[in-house]
């Protein structure tokens, strides 16, 4: 389906999972840095995240990673990094789990907003975590 405005993910029929990640979409094509519609969509989407995420524990916590991301990554686009910490942090310790890709892309989003805090020790160390975990297909 395509996406022509904010509202077209909130038709009837539309699953929980598509609507977020319909917001995530939205946000990412409005997001300049002054674009208050995508940090007000991606808020969205991080709010119904939380609420699907706290319906079925566990089962769409990468999705809520993905959309504190996205709201960490629109802040540090604002020059807002001290808004983006806790956002990051989170998603890092919502991945470490299940590891992986999503972990990488947790930690790497969270070195970039240390060094906009210039915590430049914290964010080497946070992107050689990054580095130590081995793609699924190698030993």
């Amino acid at each position: 389906m395509t996406r022509n405005g904010p509202d077209d993910t909130t038709r009837s029929g539309t699953s929980d999972v598509d609507v977020i990640e319909g917001l995530l979409a939205y946000a990412q094509t409005r997001s300049s840095r002054w674009s208050g519609a995508a940090l007000k969509r991606v808020s969205e989407a991080v709010a119904r995240s939380r609420a699907l995420d706290a319906r079925a524990p566990g089962t769409h916590t990468i999705l809520l990673a993905r959309s504190l991301l996205a709201k960490a990554k629109l802040l540090l686009k604002r020059d807002r990094a001290a808004e983006a910490l806790p956002l990051a942090q989170e998603a890092v310790s919502l991945t470490r789990p299940a590891g992986g890709a999503p972990l990488v892309v947790a930690l790497s989003c969270l070195a970039t907003t240390l060094e906009s805090l210039h915590r430049y020790s914290e964010a080497a160390a946070t992107l050689a975590e990054a580095d130590r975990i081995v793609p699924p297909d190698e030993p």
